[in-house]
């Protein structure tokens, strides 16, 4: 028996519950995962309302490191007491134990700590596929990263400057701008204000710039769409907003004919390769130095609505992490 968090509807945090919870053996290709400290994600709270509905009664959850703890049939790659992490195919992370398809796995170095890997696996593998593999950002290119201020928009900003992009970065508090300019950003916009998208414009000299990597969704869309350049492709990747409106693809033509993709993570660790090689570019920028992180909270496993609050309220910055 372990505690875990679970819910049998969707609904704000008050449908999550704290529960005794009977968690089976690893199953064929499977491995049980003793957490030692769990990441807080967006998409938790996607789950928990329904927007990304699950089959209930659900646990919560996608991010984890810990200690492997038992091994499923025909699981080789992993060892007992390997030190391992997770941030995508299995659900029910918020616990004090998972059991986890082994090619969702990752190895972590001894250079990343449980908590640092809890706090970045999701949300760093995300900044990768963004910044390496949808669009490989090049020196001397000029971006719009919005959201700089959260989880993944700190570690995309570092990383982006690191590769030598100019950064515009974008908050709707005032009170982070100073964030953002810590963490790289050389432009900084509140896109609570109206005409955020023409000062992109002036940035760029009118030319607008090559991708824009949108978290926020409904309420950036379109403006981010004047903001890209001829043949620019607009990465929409979360719903902070809400979702995006259906518009007319016509609408891409007239305004330079731009791409559009709707991407996640899934897609880009279809295989226990593409994942391991998808965190080892993570784990390896960050041993260099390059992207810090900084988990500025933490919640006991038990109070896991309040870091969903916490997490939609606005009131975080940086990683938030759940401690069994």
């Amino acid at each position: 028996m372990i505690k875990a968090i679970r819910f049998e509807k969707p609904g704000s945090s008050d449908v999550l519950q704290y529960v005794d919870y009977d968690l089976p053996a690893p199953g064929k290709g499977q491995v049980r995962v003793k957490h030692t400290a769990i990441g807080v994600n967006f998409i938790d709270t996607y789950h928990r309302t329904g927007l990304y509905p699950l089959p209930l009664p659900s646990g919560l959850g996608s991010e984890a490191a810990g200690v492997v703890e038992a091994l499923g049939e025909g699981v080789t790659r992993f060892k007992l007491g390997e030190r391992v992490g997770y941030g995508s195919g299995a659900i029910g992370s918020y616990a004090d134990a998972a059991n986890v398809p082994a090619d969702k796995l990752v190895k972590l170095p001894d250079s990343i700590g449980d908590e640092v890997a809890a706090a970045v696996i999701l949300k760093g593998m995300t900044a990768q596929y963004l910044l390496r593999q949808i669009h490989p950002v090049k020196a001397g290119e000029t971006i719009v990263f919005h959201a700089a201020a959260g989880g993944v928009g700190q570690i995309g900003v570092q990383w982006a400057k690191h590769l030598g992009a100019t950064v515009i970065g974008s908050t709707t508090s005032p009170d982070k701008t100073a964030l953002c300019q810590t963490n790289g950003c050389d432009h900084v916009l509140n896109t609570h204000e109206e005409g955020w998208e023409k000062k992109v414009r002036a940035i760029t000299g009118g030319v607008g710039v090559p991708v824009v990597y949108d978290s926020i969704g409904k309420d950036t869309f379109l403006p981010g769409l004047d903001c890209l350049a001829v043949r620019g492709i607009m990465v929409t990747y979360g719903n902070a907003s809400g979702p995006v409106a259906p518009f007319a693809p016509s609408l891409l033509a007239a305004k330079g004919s731009l791409l559009v993709t709707r991407p996640t993570l899934a897609s880009f660790t279809r295989t226990a390769e593409e994942t391991q090689a998808c965190a080892d570019d993570l784990f390896a920028v960050i041993a260099s130095g390059a992207v810090k992180i900084a988990i500025n909270q933490r919640f006991a496993l038990k109070d896991a609505a309040r870091a969903q609050d916490a997490l939609t309220g606005k009131q975080t910055t940086g990683a938030t992490i759940l401690v069994p």
